[in-house]
C-alpha cells in the first residue's frame, strides 16, 4: 500500500521485528511503509487500529515508545535503534506509582 521514495538508512525495533526506517521520518510513515497497519488495540473490542489523520489530531496511532504508553506515532521523529510496540487495551498505572 505505501512505499518510500528513498532508501532508508537506519533500523527500529517493532514488537521485536527489526524494520528498515529514515532517521527523522515519523514512526507512522515507518511502521506504514515496513507494512505495518494496526498500531494499537481498542479498550472494549480489542479492535485493531492504524493512524488516520498523520498529524497529531486523532489518537489512532497510539503506541508504546521505549516503555512510554499512550505515544502518538505520528508525531515521533525516528531515530536508529528505536524500539515501540503496539498499545493494548488503555493505559496501565501501575507504572506511575514510583
Amino acid at each position: 500500500m505505501f512505499r518510500r521514495s528513498e532508501p532508508t538508512d537506519c533500523t527500529i525495533t517493532w514488537e521485536g521485528q527489526a524494520l528498515p526506517a529514515r532517521a527523522g521520518e515519523s514512526l507512522a510513515v515507518a511502521l506504514l511503509a515496513a507494512g505495518v497497519t494496526a498500531f494499537r488495540e481498542t479498550p472494549v473490542s480489542g479492535s485493531p487500529r492504524g493512524p488516520l489523520c498523520l498529524m497529531g489530531a486523532c489518537f489512532d496511532c497510539l503506541v508504546v515508545v521505549e516503555g512510554a504508553q499512550n505515544v502518538q506515532a505520528c508525531l515521533v521523529p525516528v531515530v536508529p535503534g528505536l524500539r515501540a510496540g503496539m498499545q493494548r487495551g488503555a493505559r496501565g498505572f501501575e507504572d506511575d506509582a514510583a
